[in-house]
């Protein structure tokens, strides 16, 4: 098998996007490449064409590929309930709930079987793998039954590159660090190091590129700056704080969201990064709460646990007020969920308790039953309008375990997927909520509903904005700006001339 491993020195420091502009700059090369992540822990997921569940990184990077992306690129996605419980999702779809420790002792040799069956199907169908690690490869605490980073290099038999984070501080001590606790075998495989998210005059860090490879001799393949304007989707909540953060808080329209302890598929909001008249602020509690021109009631993978959590933070309060004094919302999945007026916990499948049952926002007349079978699927459905005339089509996913139901027909869905009702629509778009993830990502649909905010606030109306276009025209700019600072003939002369070393 030929491929190469991008490890890192700790968590989010630029993994997931360089081997996304790998898989593009093989690609451009004409190289049958595919992405490959054994296990992935993020409640960030991504819905294959077949209705399978994976690492939404990994399906970014099968994008950038321009391939279809398959539950073999990430076998296993565990997906976080609590602090010590998580959803494995394996091959795709749900297997059980494990505690950290159960999973590590039961899970380990099924895990392995899994990643050797992954890169078999893999191996058949391309050439080459660009493989991502997760974390760090030196927990010590955890490596002897580790399945993410040096094992899965071992299983692949592919050289690894260490990538390090020099815009958090450390950068030497975490590259020798690294190297100083993997063990002579494992170094043996690390054949570069890769400096990420560097700011300001390269000169400036030559001579740091000269000691690093001088002490550690290993080379260093490149330094990549801070990359700017980006249109790639992130991974876990660590990159959903630095994406946000880095976007500008000046725009007109003030959207809050309510941060959830459990966010999942927040990658929902990203295409607001590219509104230049509109500021994303995440709400923890009713102090934050002010007068926001429209409230996101994210998605979440524990809707009873967070939503208690909001009435903890007494936001449940502000929201109810808020919907009454004619404020715009719009609630997503969990969110979706919340907006009703009680929730059940039929099947346990969100508590643990069958029958739980808790209240909801009661700010639309919606009852939200929880069932064992997890809906995972991608959609297409036909916008309805008050009066119940079809407009336009709006393509998104779905993954739940929740079936909401309206308890008024006369309030209008959101929706009609297969001639059925799909979410719920109240006061022409003012308070609307549904199962679609990605429902912003609709280009025309997100702008009609940017530009009823801006008529009310006596803003003009914006043109459409069309991210679809842009997204892949990003992937193209970041492998364009990878590849001049990176040593791409090096990689591919160490991919290739691994067997035979």
């Amino acid at each position: 098998m030929k491929g190469i491993m991008l490890q890192g020195t700790a968590s989010d420091v630029g993994k997931s996007v360089l081997c996304t502009a790998l898989c593009r700059i093989f690609q451009r090369r004409n190289l049958k490449v595919a992405p490959f992540k054994s296990q992935n822990m993020s409640n960030n997921s991504y819905v294959t064409r077949d209705g399978k569940e994976i690492g939404r990184a990994q399906g970014v990077q099968a994008e950038a590929a321009k391939i279809e992306a398959s539950v073999f690129m990430n076998p296993i996605l565990l997906k976080p309930r609590s602090d010590c419980d998580s959803e494995v999702i394996r091959f795709g779809t749900s297997f059980e709930t494990l505690s950290g420790k159960n999973y590590r002792e039961q899970f380990y040799q099924k895990g392995i079987e899994i990643i050797v069956e992954s890169l078999q199907e893999l191996e058949s169908d391309y050439d080459y793998l660009v493989i991502e690690g997760a974390g760090s490869p030196v927990e010590v605490n955890l490596n002897d039954r580790e399945i993410v980073n040096m094992k899965v290099a071992e299983l692949a038999d592919v050289p690894v590159v260490l990538v390090a984070d020099i815009d958090r501080g450390g950068v030497f001590a975490s590259i020798v660090g690294t190297l100083a606790l993997l063990s002579e075998e494992e170094k043996s495989r690390v054949v570069g190091i890769i400096v990420n998210k560097f700011r300001g005059d390269l000169s400036l860090f030559e001579s740091g590129i000269d000691w690093i490879e001088e002490y550690t001799g290993k080379k260093v393949i490149g330094v990549v700056p801070h990359l700017q304007d980006m249109t790639i989707e992130g991974e876990d909540s660590l990159s959903l704080t630095t994406q946000f953060q880095s976007k500008k808080r000046s725009g007109e329209i003030d959207i809050a969201v309510i941060e959830l302890p459990y966010i999942s598929n927040y990658t929902d909001l990203e295409p607001f990064r590219f509104e230049e008249d509109v500021s994303i602020r995440f709400v923890r509690d009713q102090t934050e709460f002010g007068q926001p021109d429209a409230v996101i009631i994210p998605g979440t993978k524990s809707t009873f646990h967070d939503l208690k959590v909001i009435k903890e933070r007494q936001l449940h309060r502000k929201l109810k007020e808020y919907a009454q004094d004619s404020g715009t919302i719009v609630g997503l999945c969990g969110g979706y969920q919340m907006l009703g007026d009680e929730l059940i916990d039929k099947a346990g499948s969100d508590t643990g308790i069958v029958g739980n049952k808790q209240q909801g926002l009661g700010i639309a007349p919606l009852v939200t039953y929880f069932h064992n079978q997890k809906k995972t699927i991608r959609s297409k459905g036909i916008l309805v309008d008050k009066e119940n005339k079809a407009s336009t089509v709006i393509e998104g996913y779905e993954i739940h375990l929740g079936e909401t139901v309206r308890k008024n027909n006369e309030v209008s869905p959101l929706l009609l997927v297969n001639d059925e009702a799909e979410g719920v629509n109240i006061d022409q778009g003012r308070i609307i909520g549904t199962y679609f993830h990605s429902l912003f990502h609709n280009d025309e649909w997100r702008t009609d509903w940017l530009n009823k905010i801006r008529e009310q606030k006596g803003m003009e109306k914006q043109a459409v904005n069309y991210l679809h276009d842009e997204k892949d025209a990003s992937f193209e700019r970041l492998a364009k700006q990878t590849e001049k600072v990176l040593d791409i003939d090096y990689l591919l002369e160490m991919i290739d001339n691994w067997g035979s070393r």
